[in-house]
């Protein structure tokens, strides 16, 4: 990270970095988890800062740097909920908007590895804005990504997926955030297949596997994510949700 670091500061006018998710909330598992970074940078950033960027990226040559996510955000642009913003993840420089999830683990877990805290320089997210976000989520996004059968054969669909919506059911019940470990206890209590549950346990922890095809896991996962998706979606007015059922 310090390396990282000392490269990034010549290239981009940086204000603050931060880390957040697994890495903030003690659940990091090295090898496994990504490393989630923020980067506030003073202004938005121009073509020949993006090409540098992009070669940084590139060029980290270090343990775990594939592992690597950093999205920038231009100071002013710090309270745009749906702005895109410079990201490099999955090995690739894209813009994606910087989650009201994301936004409210900066503010309760965030590692602060330069500059000012967050609570300095980004807005809060409100609760109804946190809502309205994992509504929307579950409803736009993962309850239409359960319509194709096939990605659900894939680990990393049925892994994020399933720790996805524990962790949604959590924070609009009680509004809390929990780490993914704990949303693996919790899939459990929320009658998720066990030995689905205990499929992506044993991927990020380094268990054993239980004996389980990927085509049975497929079903029994897509089916738990549109039932649960469903049950969490279900008040009143929430119409689309139905219109996908």
């Amino acid at each position: 990270m310090r390396r990282f670091l000392d490269d990034l500061r010549p290239v981009v006018p940086l204000v603050a970095l931060w880390a957040h998710g697994s890495l903030a909330r003690g659940d990091y598992q090295p090898g496994r988890s990504d490393l989630d970074l923020i980067a506030v940078v003073e202004t938005p950033l121009t073509g020949e800062q993006k090409d540098g960027l992009e070669r940084l990226h590139q060029a980290l040559d270090l343990p775990l740097s594939e592992h690597l996510h950093c999205s920038y955000l231009a100071r002013d642009e710090l309270s745009e909920l749906a702005a895109d913003h410079v990201t490099w993840a999955m090995e690739e420089l894209f813009e994606r908007p910087v989650t009201a999830v994301t936004r409210r683990e900066l503010h309760e877990d965030a590692l602060e590895l330069y500059g000012p805290p967050p609570a300095d320089l980004l807005p809060p997210v409100s609760d109804q804005e946190l809502t309205d976000f994992i509504r929307a989520d579950l409803r736009e996004f993962w309850l239409v990504k359960t319509r194709d059968r096939r990605r659900w054969l894939r680990d990393v669909w049925v892994d994020l997926g399933l720790v996805t919506v524990a962790r949604a059911t959590v924070t609009l019940r009680d509004g809390r955030m929990i780490t993914k470990r704990e949303a693996l206890d919790v899939l459990v209590q929320l009658g998720a297949p066990p030995r689905v549950v205990a499929d992506i346990r044993a991927r990020r922890y380094g268990l054993p596997h239980p004996p389980l095809s990927r085509f049975r896991r497929a079903k029994l996962a897509r089916a738990f994510l549109r039932t649960r998706i469903n049950q969490t979606l279900r008040t009143p007015g929430d119409a689309q949700a139905e219109r996908l059922r």
